[in-house]
Protein backbone atom coordinates (compact mmCIF):
# COMPACT_ATOMS: atom_id res chain seq x y z
CA UNK A 1 0.00 0.00 0.00
CA UNK A 2 1.45 3.55 -1.00
CA UNK A 3 1.23 6.11 2.11
CA UNK A 4 -0.49 9.35 1.71
CA UNK A 5 1.70 12.32 2.26
CA UNK A 6 0.09 15.64 3.75
CA UNK A 7 1.51 18.76 2.17
CA UNK A 8 3.08 21.11 4.37
CA UNK A 9 1.08 24.39 3.51
CA UNK A 10 3.16 27.72 3.47
CA UNK A 11 1.42 31.50 3.71
CA UNK A 12 4.45 32.55 2.48
CA UNK A 13 5.85 31.43 -1.25
CA UNK A 14 9.53 31.74 0.17
CA UNK A 15 9.13 28.68 2.01
CA UNK A 16 8.76 26.74 -1.56
CA UNK A 17 12.43 28.31 -2.97
CA UNK A 18 10.73 28.44 -6.21
CA UNK A 19 12.46 30.12 -9.14
CA UNK A 20 11.01 33.18 -10.52
CA UNK A 21 9.28 32.54 -13.06
CA UNK A 22 7.38 30.04 -10.89
CA UNK A 23 6.43 33.00 -8.25
CA UNK A 24 5.21 34.96 -10.71
CA UNK A 25 2.39 32.23 -11.76
CA UNK A 26 2.38 31.18 -8.04
CA UNK A 27 1.52 34.89 -6.69
CA UNK A 28 -0.84 36.23 -9.13
CA UNK A 29 -3.42 37.83 -6.88
CA UNK A 30 -5.99 38.63 -9.83
CA UNK A 31 -7.75 35.52 -11.46
CA UNK A 32 -5.40 32.78 -12.71
CA UNK A 33 -8.20 32.42 -15.99
CA UNK A 34 -7.67 35.56 -16.87
CA UNK A 35 -3.77 35.37 -16.93
CA UNK A 36 -4.10 31.81 -18.57
CA UNK A 37 -6.38 33.81 -21.31
CA UNK A 38 -3.85 36.73 -21.87
CA UNK A 39 -1.49 34.08 -22.28
CA UNK A 40 -2.62 32.17 -24.77
CA UNK A 41 -4.54 31.82 -28.26
CA UNK A 42 -7.08 29.44 -27.27
CA UNK A 43 -8.08 28.86 -23.73
CA UNK A 44 -9.93 25.72 -22.41
CA UNK A 45 -11.40 24.50 -19.42
CA UNK A 46 -11.71 20.86 -19.25
CA UNK A 47 -13.92 19.06 -16.78
CA UNK A 48 -12.16 16.25 -15.65
CA UNK A 49 -14.67 14.81 -12.53
CA UNK A 50 -17.65 16.66 -10.61
CA UNK A 51 -19.09 14.27 -8.01
CA UNK A 52 -19.22 14.01 -4.29
CA UNK A 53 -16.12 12.33 -2.82
CA UNK A 54 -14.47 12.04 0.61
CA UNK A 55 -12.49 15.50 2.14
CA UNK A 56 -8.74 14.52 1.60
CA UNK A 57 -6.71 15.03 5.55
CA UNK A 58 -5.12 17.80 3.78
CA UNK A 59 -8.51 19.71 2.91
CA UNK A 60 -9.97 18.92 6.35
CA UNK A 61 -8.98 21.48 8.88
CA UNK A 62 -9.16 24.47 6.43
CA UNK A 63 -12.45 23.56 5.59
CA UNK A 64 -13.27 23.31 9.37
CA UNK A 65 -15.12 19.89 9.04
CA UNK A 66 -15.11 17.99 12.14
CA UNK A 67 -14.13 14.48 10.36
CA UNK A 68 -13.55 13.60 7.26
CA UNK A 69 -16.98 13.78 5.84
CA UNK A 70 -18.25 13.79 1.96
CA UNK A 71 -17.64 17.38 -0.02
CA UNK A 72 -18.45 18.14 -3.47
CA UNK A 73 -15.64 18.00 -5.87
CA UNK A 74 -14.05 19.23 -8.93
CA UNK A 75 -11.13 18.47 -11.08
CA UNK A 76 -10.58 20.46 -14.05
CA UNK A 77 -7.46 20.69 -16.22
CA UNK A 78 -6.28 24.14 -17.50
CA UNK A 79 -5.44 24.21 -20.89
CA UNK A 80 -3.53 27.00 -23.29
CA UNK A 81 -3.41 26.46 -26.81
CA UNK A 82 -3.73 22.85 -26.21
CA UNK A 83 -1.25 22.16 -23.40
CA UNK A 84 -2.32 21.04 -20.22
CA UNK A 85 -0.88 23.92 -17.82
CA UNK A 86 -2.86 23.51 -14.23
CA UNK A 87 -4.57 20.95 -12.69
CA UNK A 88 -7.24 22.49 -10.40
CA UNK A 89 -8.99 20.99 -7.53
CA UNK A 90 -12.41 22.39 -5.72
CA UNK A 91 -14.08 21.14 -2.22
CA UNK A 92 -16.96 22.67 -1.25
CA UNK A 93 -18.77 21.01 1.49
CA UNK A 94 -22.20 19.54 1.80
CA UNK A 95 -23.26 21.90 4.34
CA UNK A 96 -23.21 24.93 1.38
CA UNK A 97 -26.38 25.79 -0.16
CA UNK A 98 -27.01 26.72 -3.47
CA UNK A 99 -27.48 30.54 -2.49
CA UNK A 100 -24.41 30.56 -1.16
CA UNK A 101 -22.26 29.00 -4.96
CA UNK A 102 -25.06 29.14 -7.04
CA UNK A 103 -23.01 28.05 -10.70
CA UNK A 104 -20.81 25.56 -9.20
CA UNK A 105 -23.23 22.68 -9.59
CA UNK A 106 -23.72 23.65 -12.96
CA UNK A 107 -20.48 25.06 -14.07
CA UNK A 108 -19.62 22.08 -16.86
CA UNK A 109 -16.57 23.65 -18.32
CA UNK A 110 -16.69 27.33 -17.49
CA UNK A 111 -14.24 28.41 -15.43
CA UNK A 112 -14.81 28.53 -11.99
CA UNK A 113 -12.31 31.80 -11.31
CA UNK A 114 -14.31 33.49 -13.45
CA UNK A 115 -17.39 33.28 -11.71
CA UNK A 116 -15.47 33.51 -8.46
CA UNK A 117 -14.15 36.81 -9.21
CA UNK A 118 -16.96 38.27 -10.83
CA UNK A 119 -19.02 38.17 -8.02
CA UNK A 120 -18.99 40.90 -5.70
CA UNK A 121 -19.93 38.72 -2.67
CA UNK A 122 -17.01 36.27 -2.71
CA UNK A 123 -14.52 36.82 -0.15
CA UNK A 124 -10.85 35.50 -1.34
CA UNK A 125 -8.60 34.28 1.83
CA UNK A 126 -4.91 34.11 2.04
CA UNK A 127 -3.34 31.67 -0.55
CA UNK A 128 -1.05 29.08 0.73
CA UNK A 129 1.17 27.22 -1.36
CA UNK A 130 3.20 23.97 -1.35
CA UNK A 131 5.48 21.41 -3.02
CA UNK A 132 3.29 18.43 -3.95
CA UNK A 133 4.83 15.01 -4.02
CA UNK A 134 3.99 11.77 -6.10
CA UNK A 135 2.50 10.38 -2.92
CA UNK A 136 -0.11 13.71 -1.94
CA UNK A 137 -3.92 12.21 -3.01
CA UNK A 138 -4.03 15.40 -5.50
CA UNK A 139 -0.89 14.61 -7.12
CA UNK A 140 -2.59 10.81 -7.61
CA UNK A 141 -5.50 12.53 -9.02
CA UNK A 142 -3.74 14.53 -11.83
CA UNK A 143 -1.16 11.43 -12.39
CA UNK A 144 -4.36 9.48 -12.92
CA UNK A 145 -5.76 12.12 -15.45
CA UNK A 146 -2.29 13.21 -17.18
CA UNK A 147 0.46 10.44 -16.70
CA UNK A 148 3.36 10.92 -14.62
CA UNK A 149 4.87 14.17 -13.25
CA UNK A 150 7.63 15.19 -11.09
CA UNK A 151 6.92 16.98 -7.60
CA UNK A 152 4.91 20.20 -8.33
CA UNK A 153 4.17 23.68 -7.22
CA UNK A 154 0.88 24.54 -5.75
CA UNK A 155 -1.32 27.23 -4.25
CA UNK A 156 -4.34 27.22 -2.50
CA UNK A 157 -7.28 29.27 -1.25
CA UNK A 158 -10.31 29.39 0.45
CA UNK A 159 -12.97 31.31 -0.47
CA UNK A 160 -16.36 32.41 1.19
CA UNK A 161 -19.88 33.72 -0.20
CA UNK A 162 -22.67 34.31 2.24
CA UNK A 163 -22.48 30.92 4.51
CA UNK A 164 -20.65 29.01 2.39
CA UNK A 165 -16.89 28.29 2.21
CA UNK A 166 -15.11 26.58 -1.04
CA UNK A 167 -11.74 25.69 -1.23
CA UNK A 168 -10.16 25.90 -4.68
CA UNK A 169 -5.65 24.35 -5.31
CA UNK A 170 -4.52 24.57 -8.12
CA UNK A 171 -1.03 22.63 -9.21
CA UNK A 172 1.29 24.69 -11.61
CA UNK A 173 2.49 22.04 -14.36
CA UNK A 174 5.76 22.42 -16.05
CA UNK A 175 4.59 23.79 -19.70
CA UNK A 176 3.18 26.93 -17.74
CA UNK A 177 6.50 28.79 -17.00
CA UNK A 178 6.73 28.67 -21.30
CA UNK A 179 3.73 30.79 -21.57
CA UNK A 180 3.94 34.30 -22.78
CA UNK A 181 1.59 36.91 -23.67
CA UNK A 182 -0.15 36.84 -26.65
CA UNK A 183 -3.34 39.20 -26.56
CA UNK A 184 -6.42 38.36 -27.23
CA UNK A 185 -7.01 35.06 -26.31
CA UNK A 186 -10.26 32.81 -26.94
CA UNK A 187 -11.89 30.31 -24.37
CA UNK A 188 -13.06 26.97 -25.83
CA UNK A 189 -16.12 25.67 -23.73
Amino acid sequence: MTQVSLAHWSSHVNALNALPQWRTWLTESGSLTAQLIAHSRHFRVRRVRQTRGAVSLDEQCILQLPRRVLVQQRNVVLECDGQPVVFAHTSVPLTATASDWPLFGSLGERSLGSTLFGDPLVQRGTLEFARLSSRHPLMRRLVATLGPQPDLLARRCLYRRRHGILLVCEIFLPAIIELAPVGNGTITV
